[in-house]
């Protein structure tokens, strides 16, 4: 098990920051704006994809790698110094046999297999999500706060069913998004990770991230007092969003995003991408091995957080 304490930054730096972009509803032209923004302000960030097409009509779609003007852009970004990570193998519910396919299709794109990966709401090979995120008296919880809706639904961690590929997750996928926090301090809220949970073996570790999951979100969380405080503190963020949710109108950046991001940017701040800085922290400190005080004391924090937002 690992310190909590503070961290040390490469290069001086005084905090670092980073974004986990969900790809859902993501067009080259609804989210190329937001990317050319952050190229330009020096900023690197993780883009998940779709290495496939789902096999049938998805609940929330979005452009996949089977769209080679899209695949190619995406490209681009990674010769930019952009992380595409993974959002799951198809934007709906995909059996193994085809998970295997896309995480072949994956590493035959992009060079190697995604280091860094958040379920899809969507897909129900989804691996220890829903209920499944907690447990105990936590997993009680949540199912009376979600209305016990779609129990059970999730099976990508439950051997011997048509979904599973739990094995798959541990062998090929370093980190996983877990956890959703209301601040934007991620390590704050988290600062065991990245860890690995033991009563959920299949994912070799997890990472928290901060709420952003539409413009206004976003822009709410990287506030200007929200930036001194992450400074200030010589934090770590997270953040979790969909760009394709209202960043762009019209082909231009959000304006209020761009001022922020822009301040942001100015800053004393190490911006890398997800699996970078999640390796800093590691090399820094290991991996946690969650113990099941420190399991107990984080699902909490979350289903409190979530509570007051209602956040994934």
């Amino acid at each position: 098990m690992h310190s909590s304490g503070p961290v040390a930054w490469p290069d001086g730096r005084a905090f670092a920051f980073t974004v986990f972009d969900d790809t859902d509803l993501a067009t080259v032209d609804r989210v190329k704006p937001v990317y050319d923004l952050l190229r330009d302000l020096g900023m690197r960030t993780t883009k998940s994809v779709w290495a496939m097409s789902a096999p049938g009509v998805p609940r929330i779609g979005g452009a996949t790698c089977d769209d080679l003007e899209y695949r190619a852009w995406t490209l681009t970004l990674q010769a930019a110094g952009f992380e595409i990570g993974s959002h799951g193998a198809t934007p709906g519910t995909t059996p193994r046999a085809l998970v295997g396919q896309s995480l072949d299709r994956f590493r035959e794109i992009y060079g190697q297999d995604p280091s860094a990966l958040a379920n899809h709401s969507g897909c129900l090979e989804s691996i220890y999500w829903g209920e499944a995120r907690v447990s105990g008296t936590a997993r009680a919880a949540y199912t009376v706060m979600t209305r016990f809706q779609r129990r059970g639904a999730f099976r990508g961690h439950i051997e011997g069913d048509p979904l599973f590929w739990g094995d798959l997750c541990r062998d090929r996928v370093r980190y996983v998004r877990n956890f959703t926090f209301n601040t934007i301090d991620t390590l704050d809220a988290c600062p065991v990770m990245p860890y690995h949970d033991p009563a959920r073996p299949y994912v070799q570790a997890w990472f928290a991230s901060s709420e952003g999951r539409n413009v206004e979100a976003f822009t709410a969380r990287i506030s200007e007092a929200a930036q001194d405080r992450l400074e200030s503190a010589a934090g770590a963020c997270v953040m979790y969003t969909h760009f394709a949710s209202g960043f762009v109108h019209d082909g231009r950046v959000d304006p209020r995003f761009r001022t922020l991001m822009e301040r942001l940017a100015r800053r004393n701040g190490w911006f890398v991408p997800v699996t970078p800085l999640l390796d800093h922290l590691a090399a820094q400190r290991g991996v946690t091995v969650l113990t099941s005080g420190q399991r107990r004391s984080l699902e909490w924090r979350w289903l409190r957080s979530k509570a007051r937002v209602g956040h994934s």
